[in-house]
């Protein structure tokens, strides 16, 4: 039997923002037909304190694709001059079951993630917005920024993160953007006048206060993946539209977990944003509608992206094949 095995490098060279769009585009509409079926979400603990990996299972069987995600969050990898995060994809054989493919996905999941929120500012945001606020400054939260900029024309972009330093340290990887990127000293000052809002942390608590949200502004939750974690004052869902990449999924382990338990949002009030893409949903219904997206992962997302890079991959002939 033969595996194929991409590299981190051969993602890298044949992935583009494009690429990703299409492909999460195709695992967000297969979650709301239901040609996807999920499994639950498997979370570990690691051997050292904060350390522990997810598992994300699923199928897609119209569009041929089955398999599996390990993430994994390591706090003393740096010690070893290796990422804390890191991510596999394994595809299977749709007619054997057997092992397909084994992608590398850490550079593949930053903009995996990234995509699902650059498609629901896409379709919720304000056609007008320009101004982005991002809370967090971690490793995800470049990918974040990138992929809004290619959705809107950015003119302003502010930064908070609790540690200056990072937030800084953003501002700098981000110089290339044509848009003017500044470190911002509150949270409150990211999230006043932003059309739209990214948060991307580990938070376990609300950082973002219902009313330092103005109308009509868009907010991407994108931390929250695991029981406790919250980015979002729940009360904010009273006077927001609620989506999600998976709606019964965000009420476990996403952020709408919180508004949920306090009783401020009802799971059959949250849209799949799926249904909004395959336009049986209308989205954003006036300008001063506030829309939050919930982004917890979900493994149809994995698949589709592994599978558009193995193709993608294979076309270029840089696939790598070995006996297993």
């Amino acid at each position: 039997m033969r595996l194929t095995v991409i590299s981190e490098a051969v993602v890298r060279e044949v992935i583009s923002l494009d690429l990703a769009f299409a492909a999460v585009s195709g695992a967000l509409t297969s979650v709301a037909t239901g040609d996807s079926d999920i499994m639950p979400v498997v979370l570990a603990g690691g051997p050292s304190p904060g350390s522990g990996f997810a598992v994300k299972t699923a199928t897609d069987l119209p569009a041929g694709l089955l398999g599996l995600k390990v993430g994994s969050y390591f706090p003393d990898n740096q010690k070893h001059g290796i990422p804390n995060h890191g991510s596999t994809t394994l595809l299977l054989d749709a007619e054997t079951g057997l092992p397909r493919a084994l992608v590398s996905a850490g550079y593949l999941n930053g903009l995996r993630t990234a995509a699902a929120n650059a498609i629901a500012v896409d379709r919720l945001a304000r056609p007008d917005s320009a101004i982005l606020g991002v809370i967090g400054a971690g490793h995800q939260a470049a990918f974040e920024v990138r992929a809004v900029a290619a959705r809107r024309r950015l003119g302003t972009v502010k930064v908070w993160s609790r540690h200056r330093a990072s937030a800084e340290g953003l501002c700098q990887q981000l110089e290339d953007l044509e848009c003017v990127v500044s470190a911002v000293s509150t949270a409150e000052e990211a999230v006043q006048g932003s059309d739209i809002l990214t948060t991307v942390t580990p938070s376990r608590a609300p950082i973002v206060e219902a009313g330092w949200v103005a109308p009509g502004t868009h907010v991407s939750a994108m931390g929250a993946d695991a029981g406790g974690k919250q980015e979002l004052d729940p009360r904010l869902m009273e006077i927001a539209a609620a989506f999600a990449d998976l709606p019964e999924q965000s009420i476990r382990i996403g952020e709408f977990q919180h508004a949920v338990g306090a009783g401020f949002l009802e799971v059959g009030q949250i849209t799949s944003l799926g249904s909004v893409l395959l336009d049986q949903h209308p989205g954003r219904t006036s300008p001063d509608q506030i829309t939050v997206f919930d982004s917890s992962g979900v493994a149809p997302q994995d698949l589709h992206i592994a599978a558009a890079v193995l193709r993608e991959a294979d076309a270029r002939g840089l696939v790598t094949e070995i006996d297993f």
